[in-house]
């Protein structure tokens, strides 16, 4: 991980139209009716996907179907180029290497210092501890807290935490990045720090996400803000813009019933769309 913007833009040539993630008319359930009805999207290179909904419409049950976590009852995930709905358990593992995952509330292990939960993956793949270090060092730096080291969960506040779960997902420069519910819990002013982060990982390393979220004022932040280098923080973009690469996509009982830009999500007609922005 290298802090110098100039080598975060050196990214190797890729085919822009391949997508990263697609979801071809996947349904899912769980001895019930369908959680996840039909869904078809896809995620682009550099793109950002910004999934809303309320709870219980199958934000998060998406994001796990998207690291093969759960598999879908009918239609096709292609993750990577590669049909993950039929793959063995076994090949899984090293399509989910290349995916960073920031879990709900962090997900970090207490028993554990920031330092190994950071870099968990790299110990359990038995990297060289020097090789580890310098590692999580950068992750940490990334974030903002290279003093919580040595340090354990217990001692950290809760944004505190979140910032360390977005480190240990960075840690192996990951090919995509699932964020679920990054702010939940959090105060607005913990919030805007969270979201600043994901704005600066956007923006440094292109990487291509999906972020889950019930809080519009993150979203509408997401869109309206770009990471500057010289402040190393978020500036909003001029009146009017938007950043491009940053899209949204709304389920309602599992449907996915809006899949677009800002403009054709504040300009929907859709009932729900509306009510839920109000």
């Amino acid at each position: 991980m290298n802090e110098n913007p100039e080598s975060a833009v050196e990214l190797p040539a890729t085919d822009s139209k391949a997508a990263v993630v697609e979801f071809r008319d996947v349904t899912i359930s769980f001895d019930g009716p369908p959680v996840l009805r039909d869904l078809s999207f896809s995620v682009g290179p550099r793109e950002t996907r910004i999934l809303l909904g309320p709870a219980g419409v199958g934000k998060s049950v998406l994001l796990k179907a998207t690291n093969g976590l759960v598999r879908p009852d009918s239609g096709r995930i292609d993750l990577f180029g590669e049909d993950i709905a039929i793959m063995k358990e076994s090949s899984m593992f090293a399509l989910r290497a290349r995916t960073g995952m920031v879990f709900q509330e962090g997900a970090l292990f207490d028993s554990l210092s920031v330092r190994d939960n950071v870099a968990y993956q790299l110990i359990q793949e038995r990297v060289p501890d020097e090789e580890i270090d310098t590692r999580v060092k950068e992750a940490l730096l990334f974030v903002g807290l290279e003093h919580t080291f040595s340090l354990f969960p217990g001692s950290l506040s809760g944004g505190m935490k979140r910032r360390v779960a977005i480190a240990r997902a960075l840690i192996r420069n990951p090919d995509l990045l699932l964020y679920d519910s990054p702010t939940g819990g959090l105060d607005p002013v913990t919030s805007t720090t969270i979201i600043e982060l994901i704005v600066k990982q956007r923006d440094f390393y292109k990487t291509p996400s999906i972020m889950v979220t019930h809080r519009l004022q993150d979203a509408f932040t997401m869109v309206t803000h770009r990471y500057d280098a010289e402040k190393n923080g978020m500036i909003p973009l001029p009146d009017g813009e938007t950043d491009p690469n940053t899209t949204f996509l709304m389920l309602n009982e599992g449907r996915l019933i809006f899949d677009g830009s800002i403009h054709e999500l504040v300009a929907s007609e859709d009932p729900f769309v509306k009510e839920f922005l109000e």
